[in-house]
């Protein structure tokens, strides 16, 4: 009924040129569109019985702008009629964050630049590979100037055929940035209360958390009068929006609330007492307080995450080794001093270079987190025959040559090179405080966020900063013997398991032929390794040759290496079901408790966490007990739905484990460190 009265007001507007955004000056023009409309597929080979999402990739011409799927005081939304192949179904458009144009008195909800909504279109399962499935859409919407509308049409149309799903790199960066755009679901319900003729509505939201520019886009007509002024209060750990009641409207309705630019939150309210917001202040800008004490607590926590990322296998030899080489060499203080610093400026160069990249990758759109390279094997097959080189050198078999890794260097540039080797090795590790501090630093602004980074790099420096600057600490090291030569053996057995691990992550990512081939990689690279060290027992230089041969060998690897196409099967732990949000929506409205954990293969803590406390069977009678569903969400691969999901808990990476009371609206998030009791008295609760 609604359309239709937009659809009556628009024509009134072209034929009599009412004042306003709708006003036309003359009847619709012929002509060239002035919404250029795309359909673009995820994928041109979708797999059966998987969802495809198409993006109806949308550019106004200059000057003009269409609409939201509330249009507001004006307008319409845009029609899609569908032509689908027998079974397959189209969802509802999913739009992104409209922007407000006002125009005398009139409040309208557009886009004046592009935008993209986005479909999911289920594709029936038990079609045959090679099938073909051609889409026709004709779509139906109003575009607008500031003086004159025009009803327009398109006819679209895709052919797609069924296949494995795959999706290429410049797809996935596209429909990555495409979902970037639209608003993260909130989570929590809000509540409102109308009252007197103005409508106040509560928003639960971090009283940490930043916010600019915040305003509600109601998703239906009838709750809020559109153009009517609103008041933003922060209110705690809510925001409070007050403005004047609509006409009509009763029950829940749903909107999306601005956070910033091009940011949202998509929101349901239900009915209920809303107590005024404490302070009349409409400043939608945390306080300058605030701001300070998220930045000072993501600091400390990086700072202590970074310090307990050094007991890890990746990184504990590498340490010891270098103590001990600076603890044992006749270098005065202020040589002591200038290695500290220069091992401690490779770890922080390390780090935020990659948090950096992180924080540029997600402006792009992409759901990138901590140790985002890792999801990619050729970074995992570099990773490996860095770890089997170290592993090697630690067990003797050769020497390296300057600049000196580990317990081999001396001087400022050899304990850069250190630093940057244990930071780079480290990323696949998560401990307690980190994972919290660097989800805090998507809330802080970019050089805030560096700080951060900074701050993890510095902790996992400052063992041997400390070392380097306090000569009683030296003092108490162990004194140089032939000890040393076997606790350097012994300490080569963690960095062989290291690389173990690496060569099962690389299976996962690359199936059985890329790890054959990671492992024949390392075999080569080991019996150039031995050739060298044979040649350096001799008393001669490893040579060029050699040199030119291994490099040939991890280059000829990383080229060769490729993710292994995937099958569409979703597999979990024992006891688990694979994530998915509807599953999880599923599960709540049944009443169940919920545990959901969010793990990768390259995680060190998630599969530690796994093994002693998850997958444990004491646990696992425990959730069966008391009717606990276990969700696995599995962001090895960097899957974006995943990301997104990560990353609306303010986590930038996994571990992440979350667990849903019945009724609750929001989840527990657990600590990263997790225990058997921990679990069980959580399934006690019910």
């Amino acid at each position: 009924m609604r359309a239709t009265s937009f659809v009556f007001m628009a024509f009134l507007a072209a034929l009599f040129g009412l004042a306003g955004i709708a006003r036309a000056d003359s009847l619709p023009i012929s002509g060239a569109a002035h919404l250029s409309i795309r359909l673009v597929a995820e994928t041109d080979a979708p797999r059966a019985g998987s969802d495809l999402t198409v993006a109806l990739a949308t550019t106004p011409s200059p000057g003009w702008h269409g609409y939201w799927s509330n249009p507001g005081d004006a307008g319409y939304p845009a029609t899609l009629d569908w032509t689908l192949p027998a079974g397959m179904t189209a969802s509802d458009p999913a739009y992104p964050m409209p922007t407000t144009l006002e125009i005398a008195g009139l409040m309208n909800y557009v886009y004046e630049k592009p935008y993209a909504p986005l479909v999911t279109l289920h594709v029936p399962a038990g079609l045959v590979v090679g099938t073909a499935l051609p889409i026709k859409l004709h779509t139906a919407y109003l575009v607008c100037s500031a003086s004159l509308c025009v009803p327009e049409s398109a006819d679209l149309s895709l052919n797609l055929t069924v296949g494995d799903g795959r999706v290429s790199p410049d797809k996935q960066a596209q429909f990555d940035a495409w979902r970037q755009a639209q608003p993260k679901p909130l989570g929590s319900t809000a509540t409102y209360q109308t009252t007197g003729g103005r409508l106040r509505l509560a928003i639960p939201y971090p009283a940490d958390a930043s916010l600019d520019g915040a305003y509600f886009f109601p998703a239906a007509n009838g709750f809020i009068a559109n153009s009517a002024p609103q008041t933003v209060t922060r209110d705690g750990n809510r925001i409070v929006v007050e403005t004047k009641a609509g006409s009509g409207g009763s029950g829940a309705f749903a909107g999306v609330l601005r956070i910033g630019p091009d940011r949202g939150l998509a929101i349901t309210a239900k009915p209920g007492t809303v107590a005024a917001a404490a302070s009349p202040s409409s400043s939608t800008a945390p306080s300058a307080s605030r701001g300070w004490a998220l930045a000072l607590a993501a600091l400390g926590g990086a700072i202590l995450g970074g310090l307990i990322l050094n007991i890890m296998p990746c990184v504990f030899p590498i340490l010891s080794l270098k103590a001990l080489s600076l603890a044992n060499a006749k270098v005065d203080e202020r040589e002591a001093r200038h290695e500290a610093i220069a091992y401690t400026a490779g770890v922080v160069a390390v780090c935020v270079a990659l948090g950096t990249i992180v924080l540029g990758l997600r402006a792009g759109g992409a759901a990138a987190g901590w140790a985002f390279q890792l999801q990619d094997p050729r970074a995992i097959l570099f990773l490996l025959l860095l770890v089997t080189a170290i592993a090697f050198n630690l067990a003797g078999l050769f020497e390296l040559p300057t600049p000196r890794f580990a317990a081999n260097s001396n001087g400022a540039a050899g304990a850069f090179a250190t630093g940057a080797l244990a930071a780079f090795i480290a990323t696949p590790c998560a401990g307690p405080f980190m994972a919290t501090a660097l989800g805090a630093a998507l809330a802080l602004p970019w050089i805030a966020a560096l700080a951060v980074f900074a701050g993890l790099g510095l902790g996992l420096a400052l063992p041997f900063l400390a070392i380097g600057f306090i000569p009683a600490l030296r003092r108490r090291l162990p004194k140089p013997g032939g000890w040393m030569e076997t606790f350097r053996h012994i300490l080569a057995v963690p960095m062989f398991v290291t690389a173990l691990g690496l060569a099962w992550v690389l299976g996962k990512e690359a199936g059985i032929g890329g790890m054959t081939l990671g492992l024949a990689a390392a075999l080569a690279l080991a019996l150039l390794l031995w050739l060298a060290g044979r040649r350096q027992v001799r008393g001669l230089a490893a040579g060029w040759p050699i040199g030119l041969m291994m490099l040939a060998v991890v280059i000829a690897g990383v080229a060769i290496v490729r993710p292994a196409p995937k099958d569409g099967t979703v597999t979990a732990a024992a006891g688990a079901q694979p994530f998915s949000e509807p599953k999880l929506a599923e599960l709540r409205k049944q009443g169940r408790p919920v545990f959901a954990y969010f793990t990768a293969d390259w995680c060190l803590t998630c599969k530690v966490n796994e093994k002693t406390a998850i997958e444990t069977d004491d646990v696992q009678r425990a959730f069966k007990a008391h009717d606990v569903a276990v969700l696995e969400g599995d962001w090895t691969d960097g899957d974006p739905e995943l990301g997104r999901f990560i990353e609306a808990h303010n986590r930038l990476g996994v571990p992440l484990y979350l667990y849903y009371a019945p009724g609750a609206d929001q989840p527990q998030i657990l600590p990263q460190v997790l225990t058997k009791s921990m679990l069980e008295a959580l399934a006690s609760k019910g």
